[in-house]
């Protein structure tokens, strides 16, 4: 397995948010994230897959380790529960705290732009992916 062989796995966008996530996966205390079902649609890339090797990135796009993911669900954003948001490792301590953040994240100008939409919000039927991941190896 070389690191520049697998797929990039990004965390948020460039910066200091990206950079407290990758220390929370390098810590072990990240091991799940979620992402927008209408991110990938919208990208027309395909869903991630149980079993699947990825190369995280830091900020200044080095590899800087490898995870392999061992659950991915499409969900509705209210069916999201504490145990999943609890692994996300940002410190949450409830289901409507890691919401409230996800939110400010995805009403944020940079990811309504990477959607294309200036006026996107979700709501309890949003659908989103959610992945448990396992850190495999460090570079």
């Amino acid at each position: 397995m070389h690191l520049d062989d697998l797929p990039l796995a990004e965390f948020a966008f460039p910066g200091p948010l990206r950079d407290t996530l990758v220390g929370a996966i390098l810590s072990g205390a990240k091991t799940s994230t979620t992402g927008l079902l209408i991110g990938y649609e919208r990208a027309n890339e395909p869903l991630p897959e149980v079993g699947q090797l990825s190369a995280v990135v830091d900020s200044a796009g080095r590899r800087v380790a490898v995870i392999e993911l061992t659950d991915v669900r499409v969900i509705r954003l209210a069916d999201v529960d504490l145990e999943h948001a609890l692994a996300e490792g940002e410190g949450d301590e409830s289901v409507a705290q890691w919401r409230a953040g996800h939110e400010t994240f995805w009403h944020s100008a940079e990811m309504r732009a990477e959607l294309g939409d200036p006026d996107f919000t979700v709501d309890d039927d949003t659908l989103v992916v959610t992945e448990r991941f396992r850190l495999v190896c460090v570079a």
